[in-house]
């Protein structure tokens, strides 16, 4: 049996981690890491630990539930990430309000810190208006904001 499918990472006490491999394609003519390819990475670790919650944006949207959008966002860069660098982009939840989830990144190379970032991602029903996380998603959400801790 293959498991040709792409990586989702994992949860380990609170925390999802997602390997990344830094390609051409995310380098600049310095042969460094572009500035904005650390938010594809960090939306790509956000999305995955969603999944892994079981948040799925596809279902959600299909059933008129809602999504969730980034509302803000603040980063530093620490150092540079280069070409074939295995990185790992460390998400946790910092704090779960009733319409939106907050959420620290780091992007690691080894125990060295490239970038870290805060995220605030809102919850929106399908008119794009705030609304209230489901109870359960709420409960999870939390709950991975204590294992962290």
């Amino acid at each position: 049996m293959h498991n040709d499918l792409p990586t989702a990472g994992r949860i380990e006490a609170g925390r999802h981690l997602l390997p990344i491999r830094v390609y051409f394609e995310d380098t600049d003519l310095t042969g460094i890491v572009y500035h904005a390819n650390y938010l594809r990475y960090m939306e790509r670790a956000r999305t995955e630990m969603l999944r892994l919650s079981g948040v799925i944006h596809t279902e959600m949207m299909k059933d008129g539930t809602g999504y969730y959008a980034v509302h803000a966002m603040n980063l530093i860069w620490h150092r540079p990430a280069r070409l074939d660098d295995e990185l790992l982009v460390v998400t946790h939840v910092t704090k779960v309000r009733a319409a939106a989830t907050c959420l620290t990144h780091h992007v690691m190379r080894g125990d060295e810190l490239l970038c870290s970032g805060d995220v605030t991602a809102a919850f929106l029903d399908m008119e794009g208006r705030p609304r209230r996380q489901s109870k359960l998603w709420h409960d999870r959400f939390t709950t991975l904001m204590q294992q962290a801790a």
